[in-house]
């Protein structure tokens, strides 16, 4: 039976690990100086090195040569032991099939027996962290304490789940993805001495392809070296399953031309060809980074032709950074797993609609909440002093003021402002994309003079807030339980205020993205742009945030001037 590449050009030597320099240098050292330690944890992504480094410590602890500077030398018989896979004073252990207590005391009650060929007593143990909590526990005082001929070596690829306990045991070391270049330069080498024909856009593709693990890149070429003929950018394309550059390209200009058909039929055609859905998204992803780097002036670090980089700044230019980022974020959602979805194109379907729906969508988002606002009752004549305002009714070259239809007891305790109080004198009017309702309209006819009001006031905010949500959601969930914590207070000046309990909720909304990425999915569910600003609304004794007012002449300010009430929440 053939061997797998990966493994028949596994690394025997230090100066054959390929891209931890900073690793294999100070273990190097530690060898040379007699100074190993009795306990590593090495810890990273797959295919890095990891087992192989762990293989080539277990060789020079072990190797018989005289000049420690040269070990391994991969001559002696120790060396060769190991190399071959029948050295007995190296265990491995996989920890995902052996995580119990009992495997752990039966590896305590052999480690006191004396090496049988070596030096050393080496124990791998490769994915650590499925250890059982119990199994962590048996395993702490030996791993502290090991016999003086043993060496515990744990690999891992996630640190986050190794108890603080056994990381503080063990001498760390953080292996990294593997550079492209590298990457491209190993598998040259080896297509060289295996006699293998194939262009460096195909070993540029596959090193890309690998996303740091060499291995992977190692087995993508194994699996192309299959195929009996030369290996070009083509060939590699089509046996794994990638979309053409040309697509991706079209893709894009489908999207800066607002073309919805001629880019669902890009998607289609690249998936009808053989493209991998999660493939095709993740080369979207990357040369729309590519756009990204451009765009922020670090051309320099893209990797492609002059022809390509022009047509690249195009694209770019033609970009705003805003759009440029959601496009990468949405896409960037279709490369994450797929099996819960039963169409296997419709991840890059709903993309590609949603980068397009803001510009295209504007109306229907209004015309929905026209539905699901009740009417706007005429304007009439204030009864009393203490009434307020109709809600129809703004003051003439002002924001509009909408109050949601509440009882005189819920509008005592829960304020909403909008906007400056309108005058009672003032004439209804629409917003100012609207002409003014006649003095004597009907219902219908005031809604329908002023449905932008309408689309921007707090009823619909609050109607529509579990819909903002959601699209925050699948963006950043933490933001998500943060607007969960919140509630929207009203409309000032084109700020939208939410309400938080306490400072600590109102500076966790204010840092990063979270306002703009609120502000964002307020847009796509309403079509309007609101500006988002965290206030504290505690309210206690009566007090308001400075930035709530309250109507001198409206209920609230009655209760608190002339009954002796005190606002104890805003809601």
């Amino acid at each position: 039976m053939t061997q797998a590449f990966y493994r028949k050009w596994r690394p025997q030597l230090w100066n054959e690990v390929v891209g931890q320099e900073h690793i294999i240098q100070t273990l190097m050292n530690a060898v040379s100086a007699d100074r190993v330690a009795h306990a590593y944890l090495f810890a990273g992504p797959r295919g890095t090195g990891k087992t192989t480094t762990a293989r080539l410590l277990a060789k020079a602890v072990n190797c018989t040569e005289t000049d420690l500077s040269k070990r391994p030398c991969n001559q002696c018989e120790a060396c060769q032991a190991v190399q071959e896979g029948r050295f007995l004073d190296l265990i491995e252990i996989d920890a995902a099939s052996n995580t119990s207590v009992d495997d752990v005391r039966d590896l305590r009650e052999k480690i006191n027996f004396a090496p049988s060929q070596g030096r050393y007593k080496v124990y791998i143990i490769d994915e650590v962290h499925m250890l059982s909590t119990a199994a962590f526990n048996a395993l702490l005082k030996t791993l502290e304490e090991p016999p003086p001929h043993a060496i515990f070596i744990l690999a891992t690829t996630e640190i986050h789940k190794i108890p603080a306990t056994v990381l503080s045991r063990c001498q760390r070391h953080e292996f990294r993805r593997i550079p492209v270049a590298d990457i491209t330069a190993r598998l040259q080498k080896m297509a060289e001495q295996e006699g293998l024909s194939i262009d460096n856009d195909a070993l540029t593709l596959i090193a890309r392809q690998a996303t740091g693990s060499l291995r992977d890149a190692i087995s993508l070429l194994d699996q192309l070296s299959s195929s009996g003929k030369a290996i070009d950018l083509g060939l590699a394309q089509n046996m794994l399953g990638t979309a053409t550059n040309q697509v991706v390209i079209e893709l894009v200009d489908a999207m800066l031309n607002r073309q919805p058909s001629t880019g669902l039929n890009l998607i289609h055609h690249a998936l009808d060809a053989g493209s991998d859905p999660r493939q095709f998204g993740r080369q979207a992803v990357d040369y729309l980074r590519n756009l990204l780097l451009i765009k922020m002036g670090n051309a320099e670090q893209v990797e492609a032709t002059q022809e390509q980089r022009a047509q690249m700044a195009r694209q770019a230019q033609a970009f705003e950074l805003g759009q440029l980022l959601f496009t990468i974020n949405a896409f960037n959602q279709t490369t994450s797993d797929q099996h819960s979805t039963w169409h296997p194109g419709l991840a890059l379907e709903l993309a590609f609609a949603e980068v397009l729906a803001p510009g295209q969508v504007t109306a229907a988002p209004v015309a929905a909440e026209r539905q699901s606002v009740p009417p706007t009752p005429p304007p009439q004549a204030p009864a009393g002093p203490a009434s307020p305002p109709p809600t129809g009714a703004v003051q003439k070259n002002k924001p509009p003021v909408v109050a949601p239809a509440q009882t005189p007891l819920a509008q005592a305790k829960s304020p909403e402002i909008s906007g400056t109080p309108a005058r009672k004198d003032a004439p209804p009017q629409a917003s100012q994309a609207s002409k003014p309702a006649p003095a004597h309209s009907s219902p219908s006819a005031v809604e329908n003079a002023a449905p932008a009001q309408s689309a921007v006031g707090l009823p619909v905010i609050v109607q529509n807030w579990k819909k903002i949500r959601d699209v925050v959601r699948k963006r950043k969930s933490q933001l998500d339980g943060l607007l969960n914590s919140c509630h929207p207070l009203g409309i000032k000046d084109g700020v939208l205020l939410l309400g938080f309990a306490t400072e600590v909720l109102k500076s966790k909304m204010e840092m990063g993205d979270n306002q703009a990425l609120t502000r964002q999915a307020i847009q796509q569910v309403l079509g309007v742009d609101l500006q988002v600003r965290a206030v504290i609304a505690s309210g206690k004794g009566g007090s308001l945030p400075p930035d709530i007012e309250v109507e001198n002449d409206g209920m609230v300010s009655t209760v608190l001037r002339d009954l002796g009430g005190e606002i104890v929440d805003i809601h």
